[in-house]
């Protein structure tokens, strides 16, 4: 799409915000107009730099008089291009509104700016020994504002929820440039409809998310962080069955297959803690309640066989060093090749037979290439990531992909699942939205769409037409 900013709202924005506010420069259009898909190129008109939702309120207003489509931009994070301008869009960048208020000790909770980074949320409010139990790999680099568009899950879900679970009140600017405050601080108010649900997960497509009042949780006891080697996927659903029965609370309960850990290896340097080579790991975080109780049950895995290996962190050095080898996955991946990723999730009790089903289409549709398999057994969130053969042209690969996508979403719905965990549906996921939705509830999104956002600015072509 060629340049789609009129004069005429060109001069209104030099005429009524900081000389700072815009800027077009070619770097940081290419920056700022992609996320962490790399599939569409980024072509965004101009970014904008907002400190205030004052200023993001009146840039919203002006974009929906000149009809100038707007890609709200976190973090960019996301792996479903929810964040991408490849038409030609104005990014609106959150980046310089990170305010971070005093913790309210009483209510547990704070009040922070759409771009404050979600470890230094985590950082401010651990002064006071509580936490904002919202956490994954990017932590260091999403935005609050973007964690709430996308309902973003990570790897604390089994234990304390999703995001939505933790965001007491939204302040959120409309497409018409009306600021909306939703709930404040308040736990309970039974007032009709929530509001602030409507914006959470809706990835900016319904209104633009500014600042929000986030709850707090204590932070938690001494954690123990376990690694274990066991053969294949069975072998993680069944020690996952035993985790669940055993005398500690889990905080986390990861798994990656040895593709998975090849790949962390070459590219970060890292070393596995096992001398002998295992099809999956299986990385646990858990609070026990009675070491001795840990301990023989730990015992028990290896005497029943459950385990082949295993690891026990001896402090947070080496604790850090296993969660090393899981966070670093997804960064590892898109170094040392071009994949193809998939988010999906089924009900717990539905992932062993998903998975042995699941090995069926991989050898009839990608015969002899590397499949890499990571994600949240503990909540049925799977990542599947087929890596491009090193002899394959990009477009091929993904023409190959593309034509494969249907046939593993037919089997996700099959088995009561969603096509999408916990990235969205942004760009890439948008054609097979009726693999999860239904054509009544596609029909009652749009209807939200055409209200809220009648001129189709906010990041226009996302999640679905209208």
């Amino acid at each position: 799409m060629a340049d789609v900013l009129p004069e005429a709202f060109l001069r209104a924005v030099a005429e009524g915000f900081p000389s700072d506010f815009l800027t077009r420069e070619p770097g940081e259009l290419q920056e700022y107009g992609r996320d962490w898909t790399r599939v569409y190129a980024p072509a965004p008109s101009a970014v904008a730099f907002p400190r205030t939702t004052d200023e993001v309120a009146r840039l919203l207003a002006l974009c929906n008089q000149h009809r100038v489509p707007v890609v709200p931009s976190g973090g960019r994070t996301g792996l479903a291009a929810g964040a991408v301008a490849p038409r030609g869009e104005l990014v609106l960048s959150l980046r310089r509104m990170n305010r971070m208020d005093p913790v309210d000790l009483l209510g547990n909770s704070v009040r922070v700016q759409a771009g404050a980074v979600t470890e230094a949320v985590h950082h401010h409010c651990a002064e006071h020994g509580l936490t904002w139990p919202v956490d994954f790999a990017s932590k260091g680099s999403s935005q609050v504002g973007g964690n709430i568009a996308t309902n973003a899950g990570g790897v604390k879900v089994i234990r304390y929820g999703l995001t939505r679970q933790w965001v007491l009140g939204l302040q959120v600017v409309t497409a018409q440039g009306q600021v909306l405050e939703l709930n404040g601080a308040l736990e309970k108010n039974n007032t009709g409809a929530d509001l602030r649900q409507l914006f959470i997960g809706s990835e900016g497509t319904l209104g633009v998310i500014t600042e929000a009042t986030l709850k707090l949780a204590p932070l938690p006891g001494r954690q123990d962080v376990f690694l274990f080697a066991v053969p294949d996927v069975a072998a993680v659903l069944n020690l996952f069955r035993e985790a669940r029965r055993a005398p500690l609370v889990l905080s986390a309960y990861e798994f990656f297959t040895d593709k998975c850990l090849a790949r962390v290896q070459r590219h970060r340097k890292l070393r596995s803690p096992f001398e002998a080579p295992s099809g999956c790991y299986v990385l646990m975080e858990a609070e026990g309640k009675d070491p001795s109780e840990v301990e023989n049950w730990l015992g028990s895995l290896f005497e029943r066989g459950l385990v082949t290996d295993g690891t026990l962190a001896q402090g947070a050095s080496q604790a850090s060093e296993l969660w090393a080898l899981r966070e670093g996955i997804s960064e590892s991946l898109s170094a040392t090749g071009l994949p193809h990723k998939n988010d999906v999730s089924l009900p717990v009790a539905n992932l062993e037979a998903f998975c042995s089903e699941l090995d069926a289409v991989f050898s009839a549709r990608y015969p002899g290439w590397e499949i890499a398999l990571f994600g949240h057994i503990g909540d049925g969130n799977l990542h599947i990531n087929i890596m491009k053969p090193d002899d394959m042209e990009k477009a091929e690969f993904l023409t190959h992909t593309k034509k494969a996508d249907p046939t593993m979403f037919e089997l996700v719905r099959k088995h009561g699942g969603s096509i999408s965990a916990e990235h969205g549906i942004g760009l890439l996921k948008k054609d097979y939205l009726p693999f999860s939705r239904s054509p009544a509830e596609l029909e009652m999104l749009r209807t939200l769409k055409r209200a809220l956002d009648p001129n189709n600015i906010l990041n226009p072509g996302k999640i679905l037409d209208v």
